[in-house]
């Protein structure tokens, strides 16, 4: 006879609401970006008129610092307050995710403390690159410079700063549309959540780009310091491991080890944030750029993962190794980057999607919830080497502008559309899933104080089984994974997150390995994720009142049936939305994506076809 596992008065509801978010909350925060830019704005048109020197004085006091060789005060400023300003956005955005995965919905975009930093942190990136299009006098923003008036040009890179921190600062309104349409989407890969991450982390194209001009502003002879001081290299290894960073934030619901996308998705975002990132790194910085690359890199996503973590009582996010993979990029650069840069790209490329991918299988199965297993080796490689040697291209291209020397427009503009097209298909193979139709789960389960006699009622042991094998041989993962019980478990849950892999006992029936929670605001249920095969069957999920969802309790000998893996992890998505409404809604943010894509290609070339020589030390260390 089935029987539920729980009490009713041990079994709690979701009281957080799930609609937009309040218009008082949506007015204030508003209100507070439209005033602070206004007050931007007032600032820098007043520094353009000659009524302040407040700016004037900070950027030659910038300079000063930097000695001989340094950039231009107009381009350090706002790099300094890019680079401070992402790196708030990143703690804010990780608190978020974890957040989110712990506890659930936001009782507001006021109520949850992690939208603070990301909110400031993603207004100071717009308003740096605001500050570098308006700080340059004359034409001392260098023969790239787009020009507005007689007395104003503004930098290519600042132009790319502003226009990729104002999409991302875009993303935070139009999230909460998002959620007045469609319901509230906690994933990370939500059409405007991706606005945000995107935004923030292609933006470091432009800081790269306006250090460059920065630096010939500067120096316009061609000082050898220019290249070969400690501030200029630490300067480029900073936005080089700031870039690694930004692309890897799409790696985060692996990271936390709650991907609701096939496991092969993440060694084709490993492999494309390494080559593009590494191979730009070791061209642009020279002889050990790469891992200097990801020194930056492991400082500063290290240093968060341990705030989030241990410093703010939340989950721990694990962090890739991309050691491996800078290391074969710079064997690869002794051999072929003296002579042939784009085949070093491509040839570097290739190492991270074949040996980098040996390194961060054996790292995931030390580090990470979900380890890689032999069900993706065949399209994880395939996908890694294809996205690899996309991203190597792309980043042997952004070199070779920003030392101006881009192989002639038609092929230039070929290598970056080819590469920009692989790694969308590659991505589109990796988010395509299939459900069965016919596979079932029965929960022979049980309270664990019937079956060890300690005192925690709201988690089970047991077994499950199902009605046909589920996997054909080594799967993804078969797990049963509860997630948003933070406050509603024991002390092993509770940060609200619990993985547990579990254990086969034959073809068609698996053990639990710990005890699971199925109570409170936990969502529990069993997941499988094998070749195509992506779905979930619940365990327990608690009444959801603002949803209208009903309480599905964690009943012993009930079978219960597959389906969409979104069914349950997105619960609070609106049922009965027009097909071709979220058709329109992920197409206009796709096309402003592609643009904002398409405007950084310009940049570069722009910056590359802006004339000027190339410095004796730039043309060492791009081919050497």
């Amino acid at each position: 006879m089935s029987a539920a596992l729980l009490s009713a008065t041990e079994v709690a509801e979701v009281t957080r609401p799930a609609g937009p978010a309040p218009l008082d909350q949506v007015v204030l925060a508003t209100g507070v970006v439209v005033v602070a830019s206004v007050a931007l704005g007032a600032l820098l048109l007043a520094h353009r008129s000659g009524r302040t020197t407040v700016l004037a004085r900070l950027t030659a006091r910038a300079e000063a610092t930097q000695g001989l060789g340094g950039a231009a005060g107009w381009a350090t400023v706002p790099l300094m307050t890019a680079m401070v300003s992402l790196i708030t956005a990143l703690i804010g955005m990780y608190w978020d995710i974890a957040l989110h995965i712990g506890v659930g919905r936001d009782e507001g975009p006021l109520a949850n403390p992690a939208h603070y930093p990301i909110l400031i942190g993603l207004f100071g990136l717009s308003a740096s690159g605001a500050l570098a299009c308006a700080l340059p006098r004359g034409d001392e923003a260098g023969p790239a410079a787009v020009r507005v008036t007689s007395t104003w040009s503004m930098p290519v890179g600042g132009l790319l700063i502003l226009a990729a921190g104002s999409y991302a600062l875009l993303g935070f309104p139009l999230d909460d549309v998002w959620h007045r349409l469609f319901g509230q989407d906690v994933t990370l890969w939500g059409p405007t959540h991706l606005m945000l991450i995107g935004g923030a982390g292609l933006s470091l194209v432009g800081m790269a780009i306006l250090l460059q001009e920065g630096l010939r502003a500067r120096n316009p002879g061609g000082a050898p310091e220019a290249d070969g001081s400690l501030p200029s290299l630490l300067r480029r290894v900073g936005v080089m491991g700031g870039m690694l960073i930004g692309l890897s934030v799409f790696q985060a619901e692996f990271d936390f080890g709650v991907p609701q996308f096939r496991l092969v998705l993440q060694p084709l975002l490993i492999a494309v944030a390494a080559a593009l990132t590494l191979v730009a790194a070791r061209m642009w910085i020279g002889r050990g750029g790469a891992l200097a690359a990801v020194g930056f890199y492991m400082l500063v996503r290290g240093g968060v993962s341990l705030l989030v973590g241990p410093g703010l009582g939340e989950l721990f996010a694990a962090v890739p190794l991309y050691f491996g993979e800078a290391l074969v990029v710079e064997v690869a650069a002794l051999v072929l980057l003296r002579r042939r840069p784009l085949a070093f790209g491509a040839v570097a490329g290739f190492l991270v999607g074949t040996v980098g991918f040996a390194a961060e299988f054996w790292w995931t199965r030390l580090v990470f919830p979900l380890p890689w297993t032999s069900d993706i080796l065949v399209e994880g490689v395939a996908l890694a080497v294809v996205g690899g040697v996309a991203g190597g291209v792309l980043g042997a291209l952004l070199t070779l502008g920003l030392h101006q020397r881009l192989p002639a427009p038609r092929v230039a503009a070929g290598l970056f559309a080819l590469s920009v097209l692989a790694i969308s298909a590659a991505t589109y193979d990796g988010l395509r899933t299939d459900v069965p139709d016919d596979l079932s789960v029965t929960l022979d389960l049980e309270p664990t104080s019937a079956a060890t006699g300690t005192v925690a009622p709201e988690h089970v042991v047991g077994t499950v089984r199902f009605n046909r094998a589920p996997v054909d041989d080594e799967a993804a993962w078969v797990t049963v994974t509860a997630w948003q019980g933070e406050g509603s478990g024991t002390v092993p849950d509770a940060h609200g997150l619990h993985v547990e892999p579990l254990e086969r006992v034959s073809a068609t029936e698996y053990r639990l390995t710990e005890p699971a929670p199925v109570g409170g605001t936990w969502k529990t249920m069993v997941r499988v994720h094998d070749g195509r095969t992506l779905t979930a069957a619940p365990v327990f999920l608690p009444a959801d009142p603002a949803i209208d969802a009903p309480e599905v309790p964690a009943t012993a000998g009930e079978t219960r049936a597959f389906a969409e893996e979104h069914l349950l992890l997105q619960r609070e998505r609106k049922d009965g939305v027009a097909g071709w409404l979220w058709a329109a809604g992920g197409l206009v943010v796709l096309v402003c994506s592609g643009v904002l894509v398409l405007a950084l290609g310009w940049g570069v070339n722009r910056y590359a076809r802006s004339g000027g020589s190339v410095r004796p030390r730039e043309r060492e260390r791009v081919a050497s």
